[in-house]
């Protein structure tokens, strides 16, 4: 029998080899585990084992709350609320200077909190909001990497699919709780973003915008409400008990599909398309899910985590270095990682360490979703700085100076979340979803 050095070898040398030559990183994480698991079983046991480690991974009813989050997303980017949303924050912060950046920064939070997307928040909201950007004379490059560093606040604040998958992959973490935990840091992370944003409307002389008549933003914020309500029915609902996370995402999916209809601006016809998109987007999360759940049982199976854990703990016993340390390398994965594959394989990984030093499990989700949402707007991999970019028609290169501010106030903030928990408890327990 292979022992855990043998093991980690096997998928150390196959999956970085398998990525470089451009395989799938779910295709290399099958591939990588299913080698090492041959070392041990031999071929036959390997069939039957994995088989059944996919089904387990993927036989959670939480699940199920994924692909309706993302139709839900989907129609909402078709369904003309993108547009609404935009024109209640510009009510809203008209006063600020350089006014249609802040808007599209409150735009994209208010977006990316019904969606739970932020690669939907960036291009819906960017798509919307830049034309008129243009014409207005704002620089492209800084319109664009406000839009780009903003739009992963939907992905904390909820509901959001990474949380879903953070609690499988933390063997139960309350959705529930997860979901309002992600209040704080979200909100905190879209204010941080509109520091830079001043910062670059006052050196390019923006001026605040003028404030419509009273009938207007009466009429705006009408518009607005039944959109904004939903975030109070899905929200509302999971803490209440009223109905669990994957009850509040089929209700989304019905409420915004008859909102979008009431609104005209989705057809009948469309909806094929809609769920073709869904499947689609689904179809890869779950395998996703499916080849992680092999790659988990073989690395806890040959104890490869506590051996990290046991290296990571040597170097030093201060909590403080050892979370830095942990920061570092998610912030590192973040970068090269979508944050599915990156929670699914390092959330069993470092979670065990983060509690060993007295952190909770909520707040070490809230922490590990923090990173990989800089990893989405940071390159190599970058989902949303690539949509964020070519939504803008513009090549990575010219927004990355722009964005450099972003990028810093984001690490502090990290740092703050990181060290003072209540940012991302006090609101669990004021719902009395947690002790």
């Amino acid at each position: 029998m292979a022992n855990a050095a043998d093991i980690g070898l096997i998928m150390l040398i196959s999956i970085p080899i398998l990525l470089a030559i451009g395989v799938p990183i779910s295709i290399a994480m099958g591939i990588g585990s299913v080698a090492a698991m041959t070392t041990i079983f031999g071929f036959d046991r390997m069939a039957i084992t994995a088989a059944q480690r996919v089904f387990a991974g993927i036989n959670s009813f939480s699940l199920l709350a994924i692909p309706f989050f993302v139709l839900a997303g989907i129609i909402m980017t078709n369904g003309g609320i993108a547009q609404r949303l935009i024109n209640f924050a510009k009510a809203v912060i008209w006063f600020i200077p350089g006014a249609l950046i802040q808007t599209n920064i409150v735009a994209n939070m208010l977006f990316g909190a019904i969606s739970g997307s932020g690669v939907a928040a960036a291009a819906a909201i960017g798509g919307a909001i830049g034309p008129q950007q243009k014409n207005e004379g704002y620089d492209p490059n800084v319109a664009a990497a406000a839009n780009i560093a903003s739009a992963p606040a939907g992905m904390l604040i909820p509901p959001s699919n990474t949380f879903i998958i953070y609690s499988l992959a933390s063997g139960g973490a309350s959705v529930a709780a997860l979901f309002v935990a992600g209040y704080g840091p979200g909100i905190l992370w879209g204010l941080g973003c509109m520091i830079p944003a001043m910062f670059f409307a006052r050196k390019a002389g923006y001026k605040s915008e003028k404030l419509g008549s009273f009938k207007e933003n009466v009429k705006i914020t009408v518009d607005a409400v039944p959109s904004l309500f939903l975030i109070f029915v899905v929200v509302g609902g999971i803490i209440s008990g009223i109905f669990t996370p994957t009850e509040a995402s089929c209700i989304a999916v019905v409420y915004v599909t008859i909102l979008s209809f009431l609104y005209r601006t989705i057809t009948v016809n469309m909806i094929p398309r809609f769920l073709l998109a869904t499947v689609k987007t689904t179809s890869m999360i779950i395998f996703m899910i499916g080849v992680s759940a092999i790659m988990g049982w073989i690395m806890a199976f040959a104890k490869i985590p506590n051996i990290i854990a046991d290296s990571l703990l040597s170097i030093t016993d201060s909590p403080i270095l050892i979370m830095i340390i942990m920061n570092f390398v998610m912030l590192l994965l973040g970068c090269v990682m979508d944050p599915t594959p990156a929670i699914l394989i390092f959330a069993p990984i470092f979670l065990p360490i983060a509690m060993s030093l007295g952190f909770d499990v909520v707040h070490f989700g809230v922490l590990m979703v923090f990173n990989l949402c800089i990893g989405t707007i940071t390159p190599p991999v970058g989902p949303i700085l690539f949509v964020g970019c070519r939504i803008a028609d513009l090549k990575i290169e010219q927004v990355v100076k722009p964005m450099l501010p972003y990028f810093l106030i984001l690490c502090c903030l990290l740092m703050v979340v990181t060290f003072v928990p209540e940012i991302s408890l006090a609101l669990p327990r004021l719902a009395g979803l947690i002790n």
